[in-house]
């Protein structure tokens, strides 16, 4: 961009599947100046003009360093993803809840308070025996993940009615499909299905057939995270916190939907559903997100293009390598 200031955007969980493509999509619009961390090295393959610092996004001297330059906004993606928030709370605390309580308020000592996306979670919510999930619902979070989402929220929204920051809070359902490694999300399987077909390799569900599920692709994903920096704060609700659009399908309905893309007929998938999974993972409400959507925020529009969408990431990953 020239003749004018380019915004600088701090993007922390730089490094992530979701962080990396977010870096991207914001050099590519060339308006913005990024400064990113993550706990993990810097990618080989940085942006031209990424300030990148690696460090636990908890210590106190990386985020000094951090806030050493006045950044515009925020986007905060770090976190401790909820099957590792379940086995280590403690370290969750102190990643997922206090890192953000902390780096919200020293990025607040500025003139004008910054845009703060915060990357929530749909597990603020108890997604099993109720009718439906919409903008009225209350959270009810099961999981410490969920826990330290919503106790964030809370603390944004009260820093944002103090004049402090600009929060908006994202609540992200599941964001298919995650890289073929181990993430310590226990939600994992719905992105695993995606790369076991691709292949044309055999896949055994840890869900039934019928258990629903809220997806997202990444790229909608990253476009719904780059419109909530300009998203109208007056148009905000008093939470500052949005469950984002979703496609609400049934494992039986993805696999066919992937298959269907990948021209594949023969029965690859068999089901051996886990209880607990099943409750927490696979019993999905309608989800109504009314709010968000007048705000314009948006999903996939529909299951084969969330299939095409992922399919076309994933390829676009693979030229990366």
């Amino acid at each position: 961009m020239t003749g004018a200031k380019q915004k600088r955007v701090l993007v922390t969980g730089a490094a992530g599947f979701i962080g990396e493509a977010v870096v991207d999509a914001l050099v590519a619009c060339g308006v913005y100046a990024v400064t990113a961390t993550d706990a993990k090295p810097a990618p080989r393959r940085l942006p031209e003009g990424v300030r990148y610092l690696a460090g636990d996004i908890s210590d106190v001297s990386l985020q000094t360093e951090l806030c050493s330059e006045k950044a515009d906004a925020v986007i905060h993606l770090a976190t401790l993803p909820s099957g590792a928030a379940e086995k280590d709370p403690a370290a969750a605390k102190r990643i997922n809840l206090d890192a953000t309580m902390v780096l919200a308020e020293r990025v607040s000592d500025q003139a004008s308070p910054p845009r703060f996306v915060f990357a929530s979670s749909i597990a603020v919510y108890t997604t099993h025996n109720v009718e439906a999930v919409d903008d009225d619902t209350p959270v009810a979070p099961e999981l410490f993940y969920g826990a330290h989402k919503a106790m964030a929220e809370v603390w944004l929204a009260a820093l944002t009615r103090r004049g402090a920051i600009d929060a908006v809070s994202l609540r992200l359902p599941g964001i298919v499909a995650r890289p073929r490694a181990p993430s310590g999300m226990t939600s994992a399987f719905w992105s695993d299905l995606f790369h076991a077909l691709e292949s044309g390799g055999r896949f055994v569900s840890p869900v039934s057939a019928k258990a629903t599920t809220w997806l997202l692709s990444r790229r909608r994903t990253v476009e719904n995270i780059l419109h909530a920096l300009e998203t109208d704060s007056a148009a905000m609700p008093d939470s500052r916190a949005l469950a984002l659009p979703a496609l609400r399908c049934a494992m039986a309905d993805l696999v066919k939907a992937i298959q269907n893309h990948a021209g594949q007929d023969e029965e690859l998938v068999s089901y051996a559903p886990a209880e607990a999974v099943e409750r927490i993972f696979g019993s999905y409400p309608p989800l109504i997100t009314k709010k968000a959507r007048a705000l314009g925020f948006h999903d996939d529009g529909d299951l084969e293009t969330l299939v095409r969408n992922v399919f076309a990431d994933i390829e676009k990953q693979k030229a990366k390598t």
